[in-house]
């Protein structure tokens, strides 16, 4: 069968590298009250900006104008997504690659990598750690472009993955969710990993700026074709899969080139399909083994302004920090964000297996954040934030377009704070250790009051139905979402 984005025909370049360019140069600051108008307008209404306003935020100066536009990403991530934080943890089955990518440790000419692919018993080993001894619920699979690595291995890992069950206190723990991070495929692959469960499909444009991508990813690899790797999510919406993921590898180039491109990509999906990207990812370049391009530094600072700026100007979209980043930069930038990695391990086999300085070669990049699942979950309590595993909205057919006005009416949020403390209260039961118990457990309360004292919001039947399902948690029962 044929068709339509496996066609070159209907690939043509969206990203308007000259006219972001211009902007990038002539967008004046605001005054008070255009910029006041173009928050208002993204809190209120939570569709993607235009790049035109979107440049015109990135031109802001004044730092009583930038506290503004945090305050605002802020609210806007509250309304939209509540205070809850979404876990997740990498699982890296493959570092074999096809490409040469001049900045990864996974490029086909880095003669120091140990290439390795995990088995189907060795990813459920990984598996069995991730959901039996730490806890997690949801998981992204990752995987090099290779031909040993394509739609069927990954159908084959997700199945495995979800046929895991690990008893724990008399209590089962498995993975609801495997997200995947892999090439971009053929509409008919995209057919088989969405056949065998695929949660969102992440494809990283990596530089929105063609020039640079090109010099970047040399020819006669498959991923120096731009335009084929700029229509992965046409390709999944295509197959039928309801949700995708965008990202750009901030350090490559210009970030505020970057920026302006993921906002060009969320408004051709909208423009295309009516529903924009699920999540967005803004990862920094860091130093990856034998790499053979160093990139641009990219200021703590302006990356604070960077995830504001993806808040702001894509409100209704997930926006994704990772352990790529110190713990000290990741607290600054979670009041805008939905969701981070935690306990990461991007080793092949790494959770499952004793780790050695050797294994460092098997890695793509070098981690920020290697505190536990269980530091971090404090970490976030500390600071009012609760920890959620859940994976509800996507086997309640809240997905696609229907997820998309939920969040931007802001509806879905009662769900995202119902289903963070259920889910919540299940890790506690299960994982926590008696002092994070004692803190998180506080945390829930407060969570729980807000709950009772908000009558419009929470209706009553939601509330006893709520209660009913807190109390069979804590008697044992497991995965009673909303």
């Amino acid at each position: 069968m044929n068709y339509k984005y496996d066609d070159k025909e209907y690939m043509k370049n969206f990203i308007d590298g000259n006219k972001i360019n211009y902007l990038i140069k002539n967008s004046n600051e605001p005054d008070l009250k255009e910029l006041t108008d173009i928050l208002e307008k993204s809190f209120s209404v939570c569709d993607a900006l235009s790049i035109e306003e979107a440049s015109k935020l990135m031109a802001v100066k004044s730092r009583d104008k930038w506290e503004l536009i945090f305050s605002y990403a802020e609210k806007i991530k509250k309304k939209v997504y509540d205070n809850r934080i979404v876990v997740f943890a990498p699982l890296y089955a493959s570092n074999i690659c096809v490409n040469n990518c001049l900045y990864c440790g996974f490029r086909s000419q880095n003669k120091e990598a140990v290439r390795r692919t995990l088995s189907m018993e060795e990813i459920k080993k990984e598996a069995e750690v991730l959901a039996g001894e730490i806890g997690h619920k949801r998981l992204i699979f990752v995987v090099g472009e290779h031909p040993r690595t394509g739609a069927e291995y990954i159908a084959g890992a997700l199945r495995t993955i979800y046929s895991v069950k690990v008893e724990k206190k008399n209590r089962i723990n498995n993975i609801r969710r495997v997200n995947i991070n892999a090439a971009p495929m053929s509409v008919g692959d995209l057919k088989i990993i969405k056949e065998a469960g695929i949660g969102t499909y992440q494809v990283f444009q990596e530089t929105y700026d063609k020039n640079l991508y090109l010099k970047l990813h040399p020819q006669n690899t498959p991923k120096s074709d731009f335009e084929y790797r700029l229509y992965s999510h046409h390709r999944a919406f295509e197959a039928g899969i309801d949700d995708v993921a965008i990202g750009a590898l901030f350090g490559l180039g210009d970030w505020r080139f970057e920026v302006l491109g993921l906002v060009c990509h969320a408004k051709e999906l909208e423009k295309v399909f009516g529903v924009g990207p699920h999540t967005v990812s803004f990862p920094r370049l860091e130093k990856a083994s034998n790499s053979a391009y160093d990139g641009v530094k990219i200021l703590d600072e302006d990356f604070k302004k960077i995830v504001a700026l993806l808040r702001v100007s894509i409100p209704y979209s997930g926006l994704i920090v990772t352990c790529r980043e110190k713990p000290e930069t990741i607290r600054s930038v979670i009041p805008f964000c939905t969701q981070r990695d935690a306990s990461t391990k991007i080793g092949i086999g790494a959770y499952s297996e004793r780790y050695s300085e050797q294994a460092l070669k098997k890695q793509q990049f070098e981690l920020g954040d290697t505190r536990s699942l269980e530091e971090i979950i404090g970490e976030l309590a500390d600071m009012g934030y609760i920890t959620s595993f859940c994976t509800a909205g996507y086997r309640c057919a809240r997905t696609g377009d229907h997820i998309m006005k939920m969040l931007k009416s802001g509806r879905e949020s009662k769900f995202c704070k119902l289903n963070a403390v259920l889910t919540f209260k299940e890790w506690i039961e299960d994982f926590a250790g008696p002092d994070i118990k004692k803190k998180c457990e506080k945390l829930i309360m407060k969570e729980i009051k807000e709950i009772l004292s908000e009558d419009q919001r929470f209706s009553i039947d939601m509330k006893k139905m709520f209660f009913s399902y807190y109390q069979k948690i804590a008697e044992g029962e497991r995965d009673l979402c909303f």
